[in-house]
């Protein structure tokens, strides 16, 4: 029997949905910093580098940003590290890598790069202090198995940090539906030229596990010490756990 998965709102092959997210990246990449600084008035770049304050990484440690896209995560991460560090900026979509990628060497910084499947990481078993994921979680066919290759390539005593939309305060609820739905595929038409794919986005969120669904996912990958801290009356959470 063929397994599904979501695509957005859709229920689609678990061997289709890879495509079907390579796609939709393909398409919003050149357009995807200005975007998300549209749709999230800047403070997408508050909640990121909040990540990697409460990564609590240091001079001389090694990170891994998987699905690291633009490289925002990675160059806060180079300033934490310093020259005895070890940043590798990964992504399984080659249009987002090369953005990133792009972008570090103009400003001169040199980064590792590595194009590759979360669920098939290319590194040894205990190599890193640091694994982060930011807003990427969503989009993979099947988180468990990530959650579980990121316990893997850490080392003991290390640490995963997982910044991703989350289930938004109640309150708030008809007037982020409102946005979600109605402003931002518009957004995403005018600007980027595909409301398609920020339609997919939007409805990736909605079928994303729980604040407290992600903590037990996290806690079943291996994960200890597990918590979250919401952020912006809970449209963003970040999850970090430990291995120990």
């Amino acid at each position: 029997m063929t397994k599904t998965t979501h695509f957005g709102f859709n229920t689609v092959a678990e061997a289709e949905k890879a495509r079907k997210v390579a796609g939709v990246f393909d398409s919003v990449a050149e357009r995807y910093n200005l975007m998300n600084d549209l749709m999230s008035a800047g403070m997408h770049r508050l909640w990121k580098r909040f990540a990697v304050e409460t990564s609590g990484v240091k001079k001389g440690e090694r990170v891994l940003d998987i699905a690291g896209g633009t490289a925002d995560l990675s160059a806060l991460f180079l300033e934490q590290v310093g020259a005895s560090g070890e940043v590798w900026l990964t992504d399984i979509n080659n249009s987002m890598l090369t953005i990133g990628r792009d972008r570090l060497l103009d400003e001169g910084t040199a980064v590792s790069v590595a194009q590759c499947d979360a669920e098939k990481l290319p590194f040894p078993n205990d190599h890193f202090d640091c694994v982060s994921v930011a807003f990427g979680l969503r989009n993979m066919t099947r988180k468990d198995n990530a959650l579980k290759e990121m316990l893997r390539v850490l080392r003991p005593g290390g640490r995963v940090i997982v910044l991703e939309f989350s289930k938004v305060w109640k309150p708030l609820q008809r007037f982020y539906d409102f946005y979600s739905f109605k402003i931002l595929p518009t957004m995403g038409g005018f600007i980027a030229k595909d409301s398609e794919s920020y339609r997919y986005l939007v409805e990736s969120i909605r079928v994303h596990p729980s604040q407290e669904e992600l903590k037990e996912l996290m806690q079943r990958a291996g994960f200890e010490r597990v918590e979250y801290f919401n952020l912006a009356a809970s449209v963003v959470a970040l999850h970090r756990g430990y291995k120990f």
